[in-house]
């Protein structure tokens, strides 16, 4: 099976000097891989056929078959790496703490230790929102957070 250290290994390399970065690498039995890359403004379609045949051609499918797919940190999946933050200021996010409790929010600001936010607050029965004050929340408080998803 390929390991997951090797395919990190090759992806360090491919990635230097480009404005992408490694979020997370799964290397699934039947060696099936999956590579979610990310950065700071978008992802492009390019972007991600780089890097897979880039990691295709340092691979040999006759010694060892594989599967392997590269695709950009999508809004379905919660933020792994404080770094993904940055891209999401003034936008909003979904953010479930370490309690349980949820919260829906504006990020104003992120650093190392702490996020800003402003607590979207709904509006009587309405389904219309008004931001609250700003707020800090540690990171080390939060157990997910996900890109805020807003139709209208």
């Amino acid at each position: 099976m390929i390991s997951e250290k090797l395919i990190r290994k090759m992806l360090e390399l491919e990635l230097e000097g480009t404005e992408n970065y490694l979020v997370s690498v799964l290397v699934r039995s039947g060696n099936r891989i999956h590579v979610f890359i990310d950065n700071d403004n978008d992802v492009s379609v390019d972007d991600c056929i780089r890097l897979s045949r880039g990691i295709e051609g340092k691979l040999d499918r006759d010694t060892e078959d594989f599967e392997l797919v590269v695709s950009s940190a999508g809004l379905d999946q919660p933020f792994v790496l404080p770094r993904q933050y940055q891209k999401y200021v003034s936008r909003r996010i979904e953010i479930e703490l370490n309690d349980g409790k949820k919260i829906k929010a504006i990020l104003t600001a992120v650093d190392d230790e702490q996020i800003t936010i402003k607590k979207l607050i709904k509006k009587g029965k309405s389904k219309k929102f008004e931001e609250g004050p700003e707020q800090q929340l540690p990171l080390s408080e939060i157990k997910e957070t996900r890109p805020g998803i807003h139709f209208g």
